[in-house]
């Protein structure tokens, strides 16, 4: 499947509109594309008991499962300065798509193209658990 990283960073930039980032201002977007064709977007949701908070990807990625999809192929994380997503996040992709590519960017502009498993290296995997 054709994967289009400007489509899905500007789904992310999209979703990015919706963030609730009243604590730090840092407002994130993604948007995970299922192998079913599909593009699933989240934002990041803080509370003010910070541990409540979620990240944009981890929202995408579970609106995804929720509505059955398990394999995806790409993910788009849009910032205002390009951050690289967070440990945990780093640690759901692993979960369903070590291989899949992530395109980070800043505002519409492509930063950097990788893959799950280049975020995070000697990972804890589900073969782990085996």
């Amino acid at each position: 499947m054709h994967i289009d990283s400007e489509q899905l960073i500007a789904a992310a930039q999209a979703a990015r509109e919706n963030a609730y980032a009243p604590y730090s201002d840092y407002t994130v977007g993604a948007a995970v594309l299922g192998a079913n064709g599909t593009v699933y977007t989240g934002c990041n949701v803080e509370n003010a008991s910070y541990p409540a908070s979620i990240c944009a990807e981890r929202v995408a990625i579970t609106r995804a499962v929720a509505e059955g999809e398990r394999t995806f192929l790409a993910l788009a994380i849009v910032t205002a300065n390009g951050g690289s997503p967070c440990g945990i996040c780093r640690q759901v992709m692993i979960e369903f798509a070590p291989e899949m590519r992530v395109f980070i960017a800043a505002g519409d502009k492509l930063i950097r193209e990788t893959k799950a498993s280049a975020l995070l290296p000697d990972s804890f995997d589900p073969s782990t658990l085996a």
